[in-house]
């Protein structure tokens, strides 16, 4: 087997591990524009923190019905296989893919609290890393982002009358079309 050059094939590049963002925009407040600075990503995917410390995860995001409904889970998982004379390995296997189970879910769940929140999804975004998956999504937000109106041009009158008298344009101007009706 011949070896490839490093640009060839695909031998010498690197892996691109991309990762799939949700943009959710806080409510609307009474200032105009929403804060960026605000905005949540909200990475897709397995998450290694939801997994192994689910209850503290949850606090730190401040996921309070999730947790609720995490304990209740919990409790009647504890007390069904309790009830049916489960092992004590069969009990840890079964808070094990629970625990799995929000490792996995951990997003939907943040996105189900944040949508609770009434935050509104602005879009996906794809990126390297949570960084560029921002720079991305606010340079397209940026371009996107109405303009305000441009002013009307301000025209200036080619003469002035004293207030209260009535004053008469002429006709004609030389350079510019005469008045309809007006002499040729």
């Amino acid at each position: 087997m011949k070896a490839q050059p490093a640009g060839a094939g695909g031998a010498g590049k690197k892996a691109s591990n991309m990762s799939v963002y949700t943009v959710h925009v806080p409510p609307a407040t009474a200032q105009t524009a929403p804060d960026p600075g605000r905005f949540v990503f909200v990475r897709d995917g397995f998450s290694f923190w939801a997994f192994l410390l689910g209850p503290v995860w949850m606090l730190w995001h401040g996921m309070w019905l999730v947790l609720v409904g995490y304990v209740v889970v919990v409790l009647l998982l504890q007390v069904g296989l309790h009830l049916i004379g489960a092992s004590a390995m069969v009990t840890f296997v079964a808070g094990t893919l629970l625990a799995l189970l929000v490792g996995f879910e951990a997003a939907s769940l943040r996105r189900f609290t944040l949508a609770r929140r009434h935050w509104k999804d602005a879009g996906i975004v794809v990126g390297d890393d949570a960084e560029s998956a921002e720079r991305r999504f606010f340079g397209v937000w940026m371009a996107d982002a109405p303009r305000p109106p441009a002013s009307p041009p301000t025209v200036t009158p080619l003469f002035s009358a004293a207030p209260g008298s009535t004053v008469t344009p002429p006709s004609e101007i030389i350079g510019l079309f005469p008045q309809p009706g007006g002499p040729r």
